[in-house]
């Protein structure tokens, strides 16, 4: 099975003419906003798969718009250890914490080949002075991954292995869905054990011990790259996993 992507691999050079717009998952903007972000925009970039998007404490004076493909937000401790923040994924708006900052505090990753859209951090409160319904966007973005930080809070303070597992699985998928990249029940899943450990807290022998109690309770599959959840119902009740996303959300 084909597993439908949102849009092509690159970003185009009109943002009218934006593949994520025309999914459905996105709030519509106006022509004028329209016109304002293809002007606040710089340009477009890729970055390849395993290479670094933002690094820890260098700031670049740039914002970007995840187009296509996956991405990670690190911080790492002197010996090395590192924690995976979040998952980013096509649509998610980057770097914003650095315009608060001397510089990122996190790192970025790229999981796999990745297109951006990129923007002038300098530029960003023109936007708010001269669109605030863009600027209250981006305010509603940037509360939408402090919500999502709590629940990874939650996730790694309260949860246990498998319920971290079954929760990680759940709200990838549903992200994934809602931007029109999963068709029954299957969805491309670039991330590795390793990942997922780093993510959840884990030890990579934990991680690996759980994926497989979940595989064998007959509620999900790995293979090639692709994730197939089986009974999403039962993984929402180990996950304790309860969502109400908005019917659509901002994309700059």
């Amino acid at each position: 099975m084909n597993i439908p992507t949102p849009t092509s691999a690159i970003c185009p050079p009109q943002c009218n003419a934006c593949g994520l717009r025309k999914t459905g998952a996105f709030m519509p903007v106006n022509a004028e906003e329209l016109k304002f972000i293809e002007t606040f925009r710089t340009g477009t970039t890729t970055v390849k798969a395993g290479a670094t998007i933002l690094y820890e404490q260098k700031p670049n004076g740039k914002l970007f718009t995840l187009y296509s493909g996956w991405a990670f937000r690190y911080k790492t401790l002197s010996d090395g250890r590192r924690q995976i923040l979040n998952f980013l994924l096509p649509g998610d708006f980057i770097g914003l914490q650095q315009k608060f900052a001397d510089g990122p505090m996190h790192g970025i990753e790229a999981v796999t080949d990745t297109s951006l859209c990129v923007f002038p951090r300098e530029h960003l409160w023109e936007l708010f002075r001269k669109f605030p319904n863009l600027g209250y966007d981006i305010t509603w973005l940037a509360a939408r991954e402090e919500g999502m930080v709590d629940d990874h809070l939650l996730t790694a303070g309260r949860r246990n292995a498998t319920e971290r597992v079954a929760m990680l699985l759940m709200h990838l998928f549903r992200r994934l869905e809602r931007v029109g990249m999963a068709e029954g029940g299957l969805v491309e899943f670039p991330i590795n054990q390793q990942h997922i450990a780093d993510a959840l807290g884990l030890s990579l022998v934990h991680t690996n011990k759980t994926l497989r109690r979940l595989r064998h309770l007959g509620l999900h599959e790995i293979q090639d790259g692709r994730l197939r959840l089986l009974n999403t119902r039962a993984l929402e009740r180990i996950a304790d996993y309860y969502d109400t996303p908005p019917p659509q959300v901002p994309l700059l």
